[in-house]
């Protein structure tokens, strides 16, 4: 018999601190549309950035569900934490919001769990960084997640935490160079912390990576973020 769910495509939606993007994916987790990108409205508000996928997904074309990575902690479709987009988001039902906007079922996540999903092998420790505006983080154990790490927020060095040493403002403010620097002292702070098998860089600005990195650490495309998507509906 034909598998029914051959043809199910998914709308892969990735909510970042400086753009939005979707893309529509096949029950593979190939993408089937193009990627289509729009700056994060300001102020980042719920309705603001409700706007936004509204407008993004005119030219990507069906689909039957819903996939989305919010940058924050999301429990049950509800995001709990949003420190790079506007306090209004703490306690929104963003998987609600999204069924109700775009009448199809909705499955939220947060949005450095996304790229893992979308990234790793499955097999013992596997830590993903994501390195934009702030700095996502993502644990899998056997390619099991252990959700809303949220480590980007916890003491770093010199009293900061890693997203205010490793986060966009920082990079401005002190250059490539010295970023780079930090990022070796985070991977290394890391790797004794998680005593990790893999490690998974992705983010904006993993492009900017240029220290030389262990054979267990690779940089990712920032697309795995939206390929991820098609996990939260593997139950």
């Amino acid at each position: 018999m034909a598998d029914t769910n051959a043809s199910t495509r998914t709308l892969s939606i990735d909510i970042g601190g400086s753009g939005i993007k979707v893309m529509v994916l096949d029950e593979n987790g190939n993408a089937i549309s193009e990627r289509a990108r729009l700056d994060t409205p300001q102020p980042p508000t719920p309705e603001a950035v409700m706007n936004t996928i509204t407008q993004l997904i005119k030219s990507v074309g069906e689909f039957d569900r819903i996939s989305a990575g919010f940058p924050g902690v999301v429990r049950a479709g509800v995001t709990e934490t949003a420190v790079n987009l506007h306090p209004d988001w703490v306690g929104y039902n963003l998987a609600s919001a999204l069924s109700e906007r775009l009448q199809k079922p909705a499955r939220v996540i947060n949005d450095a769990d996304m790229q893992g999903l979308g990234a790793i092998a499955g097999k013992g420790v596997e830590l993903v960084i994501t390195l934009g505006t702030g700095f996502g983080s993502a644990l899998f154990l056997n390619g099991k997640l252990v959700p809303n790490l949220e480590m980007g927020h916890h003491r770093f060095r010199k009293g900061e935490t890693y997203e205010e040493q490793l986060g966009r403002a920082a990079l401005e403010k002190v250059g490539e160079a010295k970023w780079n620097g930090r990022l070796g002292k985070a991977i290394s702070s890391l790797q004794h912390l998680f005593n990790y098998d893999y490690l998974y860089i992705g983010g904006g600005e993993a492009k900017l990576v240029k220290i030389k990195l262990p054979e267990n650490i690779k940089i990712i495309s920032n697309l795995n973020g939206l390929l991820g998507g098609i996990a939260l509906w593997r139950d």
